[in-house]
């Protein structure tokens, strides 16, 4: 084939994947403009609605590390379109749901269990598209989430606003149809990598359980109570089922997560930033929207429609899509360290600023914009280290743990920073919100966070990368 078919053909292959987690990403804001009047919506309370939003993130949280394995096991691709069945069936479900909470639930569900298209697309990469391509494809696919949720939270928006919000689930079910029919004609079928083809049931029902404590104590913890005893006895579950399933994983011959892998320094330095730049990077589509929305009256709301806040929030997350090339470029010719280390960094930059520019909305959109362009060139840098240090055979399954880890991360931020403007607040009305040194603390907190991840990511450890294709390499020394 020559070289113009060749690039035609990467771009048409690249672009696929990245429209998929496009879409994937538009199912996590679908429910943001809605959270106020789901308790309405679904004739509930409002702590029953939020398991609309509770429930995704648990699924997508213990099924993106299970599709990952599958994907090394069974092929990448057919896991890619695996995927996209939950997301259609989620979306149709969320659709008919007709008002009725367990129903809603079930699809919101549903839909994130398809949330492992990303780290699978990602990891897909090292098969389907030349070696010097691979980096800039990480960047792009990597930013695809900024660039679903810009899409998707003014969509939505103008949506709940004006017309019947099932059209928000119809659209979507919509584009995961048309995703699906688009892997299956461009993605060719990928190499089976894994050396073993046993899965480790155990380890992912170990995983699984452990997980759902931890993200379900800390993400309840606010509305159950952090005393009580449910909250309680799920963080004290946690350490113990997680603990249990290392102990299983280092045992059994064909792992669901190599631990080993995972703890080799380049790897474990790596997800630990993650974790902390995941943390940093949320605080921003938690606090901006607020922000926006508050009435004038407050003193530091800028009395926002949910329409125009959607719309104001919609440019930072293009910036991802602008920036993410440019962080490509940056570890090709330095290493996806410094971009790591930088994009934290300016991260960082943004939130320190925030002080100074949120009185107006052009300014809350200026520090949302500086710091996705800091998300876009850290979260392109990841899944660049991670493949680095893994072998050919655990690509997915690395990617997806690292996945999981940002996901934690991003739990973790929206209890603290729930807890930072719980604390702060202000009587308005019939209620209270939060007070303008509640944001600024938890604006500064996230600005600490990301450089705490810059200082873990210093420490990362680093080889050359291989010059060939990586398909030839089947492990990296540690």
């Amino acid at each position: 084939m020559n070289a113009p078919a060749v690039n035609r053909q990467t771009r048409a292959r690249v672009w696929v994947l990245a429209t998929a987690g496009i879409v994937a990403a538009l199912m996590q804001t679908l429910v943001v403009p809605l959270i106020g009047h789901l308790p309405d919506m679904l004739d509930t309370t409002a702590a029953d609605a939020a398991w609309a939003v509770t429930a995704t993130l648990l699924a997508g949280a213990v099924a993106t590390p299970v599709t990952g394995r599958l994907g090394d096991l069974y092929g990448k691709r057919r896991m890619l379109l695996v995927c996209c069945v939950p997301l259609i069936a989620g979306s149709v479900v969320c659709a008919l749901s007709a008002g009725s909470l367990a129903t809603m639930v079930t699809g919101r569900a549903l839909q994130g269990m398809g949330m492992g298209v990303v780290a699978l697309g990602i990891s897909a990469l090292r098969d389907l598209v030349p070696p010097d391509r691979v980096g800039p494809s990480i960047a792009l696919i990597s930013s695809s989430l900024g660039v679903g949720s810009a899409l998707g939270l003014p969509f939505a928006s103008v949506v709940a606003e004006h017309a019947d919000w099932r059209i928000l689930f119809w659209t979507a079910a919509v584009l995961s149809a048309v995703v699906t029919l688009l892997i299956h004609r461009v993605i060719p079928p990928t190499p089976i990598t894994a050396a073993s083809r046993s899965y480790d049931l155990v380890g992912a029902l170990g995983l699984g359980g452990g997980l759902v404590c931890l993200l379900l104590g800390v993400s309840k913890g606010a509305t159950w109570g952090w005393g009580s005893p449910a909250v309680l006895v799920l963080l004290a579950a946690a350490p113990l089922v997680l603990g249990a399933w290392t102990w299983w994983e280092l045992r059994t011959e064909a792992p669901l997560v190599d631990v080993r892998v995972t703890a080799r320094p380049l790897i474990l330095t790596t997800n630990a930033a993650s974790v902390i730049v995941a943390f940093a990077m949320y605080a921003s589509p938690l606090l901006m929207p607020q922000l926006l929305q508050l009435p004038q009256e407050t003193g530091h709301g800028l009395g926002q429609s949910m329409t125009a806040a959607g719309l104001w929030m919609a440019p930072a997350g293009l910036m991802m899509m602008t920036i993410s090339p440019l962080g490509a470029r940056l570890s090709a010719a330095t290493s996806p360290k410094i971009t790591l280390i930088g994009g934290s960094c300016v991260i960082a930059l943004g939130y320190g600023l925030s002080p100074l520019l949120i009185e107006r909305p052009w300014g809350v959109l200026a520090v949302a914009c500086v710091c996705n362009a800091g998300v876009a060139l850290a979260y392109g840098a990841m899944p660049a280290l991670i493949m680095r240090g893994v072998p050919v055979s655990q690509t997915a399954s690395a990617n997806s743990f690292n996945t999981l880890l940002r996901s934690v991360g991003t739990t973790i931020a929206a209890a603290v920073i729930g807890m930072v403007l719980a604390q702060e607040t202000e009587p308005y009305g019939d209620g209270r919100v939060p007070t303008e040194a509640g944001f600024t603390t938890a604006l500064l907190l996230a600005c600490g966070a990301a450089l705490v991840a810059a200082a873990v990511a210093l420490t990362i450890p680093l080889r050359k990368a291989p010059a060939s294709h990586p398909k030839q390499h089947s492990e990296e020394p540690a």
